[in-house]
Protein backbone atom coordinates (compact mmCIF):
# COMPACT_ATOMS: atom_id res chain seq x y z
CA UNK A 1 0.00 0.00 0.00
CA UNK A 2 2.81 2.29 0.57
CA UNK A 3 2.95 3.55 -3.19
CA UNK A 4 -0.70 5.15 -2.96
CA UNK A 5 0.37 7.36 -0.18
CA UNK A 6 2.36 10.04 -1.03
CA UNK A 7 0.80 13.37 1.06
CA UNK A 8 0.15 12.53 4.52
CA UNK A 9 -1.67 15.30 6.66
CA UNK A 10 -0.55 15.17 10.14
CA UNK A 11 -2.52 16.90 13.02
CA UNK A 12 -0.17 17.52 16.40
CA UNK A 13 3.29 17.68 13.90
CA UNK A 14 4.81 20.25 15.97
CA UNK A 15 4.39 18.17 18.99
CA UNK A 16 6.21 15.45 20.73
CA UNK A 17 5.45 12.48 19.05
CA UNK A 18 4.75 14.83 15.89
CA UNK A 19 8.37 15.80 15.94
CA UNK A 20 9.56 12.39 15.20
CA UNK A 21 6.52 11.00 12.87
CA UNK A 22 7.02 14.01 10.66
CA UNK A 23 10.90 13.10 9.80
CA UNK A 24 9.98 9.77 10.04
CA UNK A 25 7.30 10.11 6.94
CA UNK A 26 9.99 12.38 5.00
CA UNK A 27 12.57 10.10 5.40
CA UNK A 28 10.32 7.30 3.89
CA UNK A 29 9.63 9.97 0.76
CA UNK A 30 6.46 10.89 2.01
CA UNK A 31 4.91 14.65 1.76
CA UNK A 32 3.51 15.91 4.96
CA UNK A 33 1.01 18.31 5.18
CA UNK A 34 0.94 19.52 8.62
CA UNK A 35 -1.76 21.26 10.62
CA UNK A 36 -0.25 24.14 12.86
CA UNK A 37 -2.03 27.09 14.78
CA UNK A 38 0.08 29.67 15.54
CA UNK A 39 2.86 31.25 13.81
CA UNK A 40 5.68 29.41 16.37
CA UNK A 41 4.02 25.86 15.28
CA UNK A 42 3.85 26.95 11.94
CA UNK A 43 7.78 27.73 11.92
CA UNK A 44 8.76 24.15 13.60
CA UNK A 45 6.54 22.67 10.95
CA UNK A 46 8.05 23.93 7.94
CA UNK A 47 11.40 23.54 9.68
CA UNK A 48 10.86 19.65 9.34
CA UNK A 49 10.36 20.34 5.87
CA UNK A 50 6.55 19.94 5.72
CA UNK A 51 3.94 22.32 4.20
CA UNK A 52 1.49 24.03 6.59
CA UNK A 53 -2.12 24.34 6.80
CA UNK A 54 -2.76 26.89 9.42
CA UNK A 55 -5.97 25.99 11.89
CA UNK A 56 -6.62 24.21 14.74
CA UNK A 57 -9.02 21.22 15.84
CA UNK A 58 -12.14 23.38 16.62
CA UNK A 59 -12.47 24.45 12.81
CA UNK A 60 -13.79 21.13 10.68
CA UNK A 61 -13.45 22.86 7.52
CA UNK A 62 -9.62 23.54 7.56
CA UNK A 63 -9.71 19.62 9.01
CA UNK A 64 -11.65 18.23 5.59
CA UNK A 65 -9.53 20.36 3.80
CA UNK A 66 -6.32 18.93 5.26
CA UNK A 67 -7.62 15.62 4.29
CA UNK A 68 -8.70 15.99 1.25
CA UNK A 69 -5.99 17.43 -0.01
CA UNK A 70 -3.59 14.35 1.05
CA UNK A 71 -3.41 11.07 0.71
CA UNK A 72 -4.27 9.90 4.65
CA UNK A 73 -4.39 11.43 7.82
CA UNK A 74 -2.17 10.87 11.04
CA UNK A 75 -4.71 12.15 13.69
CA UNK A 76 -1.93 13.04 16.74
CA UNK A 77 -3.59 16.36 18.29
CA UNK A 78 -5.33 16.34 21.21
CA UNK A 79 -6.27 18.98 23.75
CA UNK A 80 -4.29 17.29 26.90
CA UNK A 81 -4.89 20.71 28.57
CA UNK A 82 -8.29 20.23 29.02
CA UNK A 83 -7.69 16.96 30.71
CA UNK A 84 -9.02 13.17 28.47
CA UNK A 85 -12.50 14.17 29.08
CA UNK A 86 -12.16 17.48 28.28
CA UNK A 87 -10.21 16.95 25.05
CA UNK A 88 -12.81 14.33 23.54
CA UNK A 89 -15.10 16.32 22.08
CA UNK A 90 -12.53 18.56 20.05
CA UNK A 91 -10.70 15.07 19.25
CA UNK A 92 -14.42 13.46 18.19
CA UNK A 93 -15.38 16.57 15.87
CA UNK A 94 -12.03 15.93 14.45
CA UNK A 95 -12.12 12.41 13.71
CA UNK A 96 -15.92 13.02 12.61
CA UNK A 97 -14.53 15.94 9.66
CA UNK A 98 -11.90 13.14 8.80
CA UNK A 99 -14.43 10.49 7.62
CA UNK A 100 -16.48 12.89 6.07
CA UNK A 101 -13.82 13.73 4.17
CA UNK A 102 -12.03 10.26 3.68
CA UNK A 103 -15.56 8.27 3.30
CA UNK A 104 -15.55 5.98 -0.08
CA UNK A 105 -11.77 6.54 -0.64
CA UNK A 106 -10.16 3.73 1.16
CA UNK A 107 -7.50 6.02 2.26
CA UNK A 108 -6.28 5.55 5.77
CA UNK A 109 -6.70 7.55 8.66
CA UNK A 110 -4.42 6.84 11.99
CA UNK A 111 -5.96 8.00 14.75
CA UNK A 112 -3.83 8.37 18.43
CA UNK A 113 -5.69 6.34 21.43
CA UNK A 114 -4.10 5.31 24.70
CA UNK A 115 -3.03 1.66 25.92
CA UNK A 116 -5.76 0.07 28.58
CA UNK A 117 -5.28 -1.01 31.70
CA UNK A 118 -6.38 -4.75 32.12
CA UNK A 119 -5.93 -6.41 35.74
CA UNK A 120 -4.09 -9.23 36.00
CA UNK A 121 -2.41 -9.30 32.47
CA UNK A 122 -0.55 -6.79 30.10
CA UNK A 123 -3.21 -5.19 27.68
CA UNK A 124 -3.20 -6.66 24.30
CA UNK A 125 -4.42 -5.31 20.62
CA UNK A 126 -7.62 -7.49 20.79
CA UNK A 127 -8.65 -6.35 24.14
CA UNK A 128 -12.44 -4.48 24.09
CA UNK A 129 -12.36 -0.93 23.71
CA UNK A 130 -15.09 -0.28 26.40
CA UNK A 131 -15.93 3.67 27.85
CA UNK A 132 -15.13 3.22 31.25
CA UNK A 133 -12.83 4.93 33.84
CA UNK A 134 -10.95 8.14 33.50
CA UNK A 135 -10.17 7.70 29.69
CA UNK A 136 -13.86 6.05 29.16
CA UNK A 137 -14.62 10.06 26.65
CA UNK A 138 -11.41 9.18 24.75
CA UNK A 139 -12.45 5.32 24.31
CA UNK A 140 -15.44 6.37 22.64
CA UNK A 141 -13.76 8.42 19.95
CA UNK A 142 -10.75 5.44 19.60
CA UNK A 143 -14.49 3.49 18.51
CA UNK A 144 -15.69 6.14 16.55
CA UNK A 145 -12.39 6.22 14.28
CA UNK A 146 -12.69 2.39 14.20
CA UNK A 147 -15.88 2.45 12.98
CA UNK A 148 -14.69 4.70 10.25
CA UNK A 149 -13.99 1.57 8.66
CA UNK A 150 -17.69 0.62 7.75
CA UNK A 151 -17.52 3.75 5.63
CA UNK A 152 -14.22 3.00 3.56
CA UNK A 153 -11.91 4.71 5.26
CA UNK A 154 -8.69 2.31 6.14
CA UNK A 155 -8.91 3.55 9.63
CA UNK A 156 -6.41 1.73 12.85
CA UNK A 157 -5.66 3.07 15.73
CA UNK A 158 -2.34 3.78 17.23
CA UNK A 159 -2.27 2.93 21.16
CA UNK A 160 0.39 4.91 23.17
CA UNK A 161 1.38 4.02 26.21
CA UNK A 162 2.28 6.60 29.84
CA UNK A 163 5.77 6.89 28.49
CA UNK A 164 6.88 8.20 25.21
CA UNK A 165 10.51 9.16 25.72
CA UNK A 166 13.27 10.21 24.00
CA UNK A 167 16.13 12.96 23.63
CA UNK A 168 14.52 16.11 24.14
CA UNK A 169 11.25 15.49 26.12
CA UNK A 170 9.98 18.41 28.41
CA UNK A 171 6.37 17.72 28.98
CA UNK A 172 5.84 14.15 29.82
CA UNK A 173 5.58 11.91 33.03
CA UNK A 174 9.04 11.59 33.16
CA UNK A 175 10.02 15.03 33.16
CA UNK A 176 7.11 15.64 35.73
CA UNK A 177 8.84 13.16 38.32
CA UNK A 178 12.20 14.42 37.32
CA UNK A 179 11.04 17.92 38.68
CA UNK A 180 9.10 16.67 41.53
CA UNK A 181 12.24 14.71 42.83
CA UNK A 182 14.52 17.90 42.13
CA UNK A 183 11.95 20.07 44.35
CA UNK A 184 11.65 17.42 47.35
CA UNK A 185 14.73 15.99 47.41
CA UNK A 186 13.86 12.40 46.91
CA UNK A 187 12.37 10.24 44.15
CA UNK A 188 9.46 8.87 45.01
CA UNK A 189 6.84 5.87 44.34
CA UNK A 190 3.57 4.94 45.53
CA UNK A 191 3.54 1.44 47.45
CA UNK A 192 6.22 -0.89 46.79
CA UNK A 193 6.95 0.21 43.30
CA UNK A 194 6.04 -3.17 41.62
CA UNK A 195 3.26 -1.31 39.76
CA UNK A 196 4.56 -1.56 35.90
CA UNK A 197 4.00 1.14 33.30
CA UNK A 198 4.64 0.10 29.51
CA UNK A 199 6.66 3.02 27.63
CA UNK A 200 7.92 3.32 24.29
CA UNK A 201 10.77 5.27 22.40
CA UNK A 202 9.21 8.25 20.43
CA UNK A 203 11.65 7.21 17.36
CA UNK A 204 10.31 3.76 17.63
CA UNK A 205 6.55 5.29 17.71
CA UNK A 206 7.14 7.49 15.01
CA UNK A 207 8.39 4.29 12.90
CA UNK A 208 4.57 2.64 13.57
CA UNK A 209 2.69 5.73 12.90
CA UNK A 210 4.50 5.15 9.58
CA UNK A 211 3.80 1.77 9.31
CA UNK A 212 -0.06 2.12 10.05
CA UNK A 213 -0.50 4.25 7.57
CA UNK A 214 1.89 2.81 4.92
CA UNK A 215 0.15 -1.11 5.94
CA UNK A 216 -2.47 -1.21 8.42
CA UNK A 217 -5.32 -3.12 7.32
CA UNK A 218 -8.95 -1.13 8.46
CA UNK A 219 -9.97 -1.98 12.15
CA UNK A 220 -6.34 -2.54 13.24
CA UNK A 221 -5.70 -1.77 16.66
CA UNK A 222 -1.50 -1.73 16.84
CA UNK A 223 0.01 -1.26 20.23
CA UNK A 224 3.15 1.34 20.41
CA UNK A 225 4.98 -0.53 23.11
CA UNK A 226 8.56 -1.30 23.67
CA UNK A 227 8.91 -2.09 27.44
CA UNK A 228 5.69 -4.28 28.23
CA UNK A 229 6.57 -3.16 31.70
CA UNK A 230 9.09 -1.18 33.62
CA UNK A 231 8.33 -1.23 37.46
CA UNK A 232 7.45 2.06 38.94
CA UNK A 233 10.32 1.85 41.49
CA UNK A 234 13.20 0.87 38.63
CA UNK A 235 11.74 4.60 37.06
CA UNK A 236 12.13 6.38 40.54
CA UNK A 237 15.53 4.51 41.03
CA UNK A 238 16.90 5.51 38.08
CA UNK A 239 15.35 9.22 38.33
CA UNK A 240 17.36 9.11 42.04
CA UNK A 241 20.58 7.62 40.36
CA UNK A 242 20.63 10.81 37.54
CA UNK A 243 20.00 13.25 40.49
CA UNK A 244 22.22 11.45 43.42
CA UNK A 245 18.78 11.53 45.48
CA UNK A 246 17.46 8.43 47.46
CA UNK A 247 14.00 6.85 45.92
CA UNK A 248 11.45 6.38 48.76
CA UNK A 249 7.96 5.36 48.88
CA UNK A 250 5.83 8.15 49.67
CA UNK A 251 2.39 8.85 50.13
CA UNK A 252 0.11 8.80 47.09
CA UNK A 253 -1.74 12.40 47.77
CA UNK A 254 1.84 14.12 47.69
CA UNK A 255 1.83 13.68 43.87
CA UNK A 256 -1.48 15.00 43.10
CA UNK A 257 -3.26 14.24 39.81
CA UNK A 258 -3.08 13.16 37.51
CA UNK A 259 0.71 11.41 38.77
CA UNK A 260 -1.38 10.02 41.68
CA UNK A 261 -3.63 7.92 39.80
CA UNK A 262 -1.19 6.38 37.52
CA UNK A 263 1.87 5.77 39.98
CA UNK A 264 -0.26 3.16 41.74
CA UNK A 265 -1.82 1.59 38.95
CA UNK A 266 -0.43 -1.47 37.49
CA UNK A 267 -0.69 -1.48 33.28
CA UNK A 268 1.63 -3.18 31.50
CA UNK A 269 0.54 -3.63 27.90
CA UNK A 270 1.94 -6.11 25.18
CA UNK A 271 2.49 -4.90 21.10
CA UNK A 272 3.15 -9.00 20.45
CA UNK A 273 0.28 -8.71 17.94
CA UNK A 274 1.99 -5.22 16.34
CA UNK A 275 4.65 -6.82 15.56
CA UNK A 276 3.62 -9.99 14.03
CA UNK A 277 0.85 -7.78 11.90
CA UNK A 278 3.28 -4.83 10.70
CA UNK A 279 6.98 -6.12 11.49
CA UNK A 280 7.36 -3.48 13.38
CA UNK A 281 10.18 -3.78 16.14
CA UNK A 282 11.55 -1.33 18.79
CA UNK A 283 15.51 -1.35 18.33
CA UNK A 284 15.70 2.67 20.25
CA UNK A 285 16.56 2.27 24.04
CA UNK A 286 14.36 1.08 26.77
CA UNK A 287 12.94 3.52 29.34
CA UNK A 288 15.47 2.93 31.89
CA UNK A 289 18.48 2.90 29.63
CA UNK A 290 17.21 6.28 28.05
CA UNK A 291 16.99 7.61 31.57
CA UNK A 292 20.22 6.39 32.12
CA UNK A 293 21.37 7.96 29.28
CA UNK A 294 21.64 11.85 31.74
CA UNK A 295 19.90 13.63 28.58
CA UNK A 296 16.79 14.04 31.08
CA UNK A 297 18.96 16.06 34.05
CA UNK A 298 20.69 18.42 31.51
Amino acid sequence: MKETVVRIFVTGASGWIGSAVVPELIGAGHQVLGLARSDTTADAVAGMGADVLRGDLTDPDVLRAGALDSDGVIHLAYEHALGQAGGAPADANAIAAFTEALAGTGKPMVVTGATLTTPGRPATERDELIPRGPIAARITTMRAALAAAQRDVRSSLVMIPRSAHGRGERHGFIPQLIRRARAEGVSGYIGDGTNRWPAVHVNDAASLYRLAVEQAPAGAVLHAVGDEGVAVREIAEAIGRGLNLPAESRPADEFGLPLSALLGVDMPASSTLTQELLGWKPTHPGLIEDIEQGHYFR
